[in-house]
């Protein structure tokens, strides 16, 4: 595995790969890896001939107040995994390489960034689709791999790629979570034991709901009124937000007959966590 930590290498080391391989997939992180980015690792070992993992703790899509000086770092240990699960390059750029003195260019993808994160977290997914242009544009990738537990993230890059023309294909993989249910995140081990126990009420609020799904309520109403219900259970609990929307706008639905997402996040001690379900068309 080659670790590259400039542009300039990591086109040179796509480039090498391209020689003999055709397809090259991405897979963008922040380090700190889990099982959920080993998952969309090896979604791309079985989809491409090549994958570039990037570890990248991107300071533009974390809010003021947020946790960018102590999320966690363990870039050692996020390189023996990725060799592990035999990715080829990891391009692991330091912040004044991805954005040198003088850069003044964003990528606003307008309307829906002010939807469910965009909300309560000012400029986070400009923050996203800016570092994720670059990337793409530095990789080249034909798939790039990301998880269903960003879905409001891959709303928006979704919507990138199909305005600026990108020759790729987006690919989104489950959410991988814990035996107990909680989604797997890189904000976990923030958590006490007494505030992961807290955090469960995350999941179990959506499985209430698909629960009432599956018994027959459509409207969104009574499905959230039901959801709150559940999140009462848990009074430490800072709720950000819970919604049932389109999966592809955002936009709140009044019903879920023709599909939605159902989306929760909320504060538990010093950890923001999200969680959603995807819920079929019936």
């Amino acid at each position: 595995m080659l670790t590259v930590k400039t542009i300039a290498g990591a086109r040179a080391a796509v480039a090498r790969l391209r020689v003999e391989r055709h397809c090259i997939g991405l897979v963008p992180t922040m380090g700190a890896l889990h099982e959920g980015h080993l998952s969309l690792v090896r979604a791309a070992k079985a989809a491409c001939d090549a994958v570039v993992a990037t570890i990248f703790v991107n300071p533009t899509q974390f809010a003021p107040g947020e946790d960018f000086s102590t999320y966690p770092r363990r870039f050692e240990a996020d390189c023996a995994l990725l060799e592990a699960e035999g990715v080829d390059v990891v391009f692991a750029p330091e912040a004044a390489e991805m954005y040198p003195a003088g850069a003044s260019t964003i990528v606003e993808v307008e309307e829906i960034s002010d939807r469910l994160d965009g909300l309560s977290r000012p400029g986070h997914p400009r923050g996203v689709a800016t570092v994720v242009a670059k990337l793409f544009n530095i990789v080249q990738p034909d798939k790039a791999f990301f998880g269903q537990k960003d879905a409001a993230q891959v709303a928006v890059l979704r919507h990138m790629v199909r305005d600026q023309n990108y020759n790729l294909e987006l690919v989104v993989c489950p959410t991988v979570r814990e035996t107990d249910g909680l989604a797997m995140s890189s904000r976990n081990h923030y958590l006490s034991a007494d505030e992961r126990r807290s955090a469960l009420v995350l999941s179990r609020t959506l499985r209430h709901i698909e629960a009432r799904i599956a018994a027959g309520v459509v409207e969104s109403a009574p499905l959230i009124d039901a959801g709150l219900a559940v999140l009462a259970e848990e009074p430490e609990i800072r709720l950000d937000y819970l919604r049932i929307v389109d999966p592809e706008t955002l936009e709140d639905v009044a019903d879920v007959s023709a599909g939605a997402l159902v989306a929760v996040a909320a504060a538990v001690g010093p950890a923001r966590l999200i969680d959603n379900v995807l819920i079929p068309p019936r």
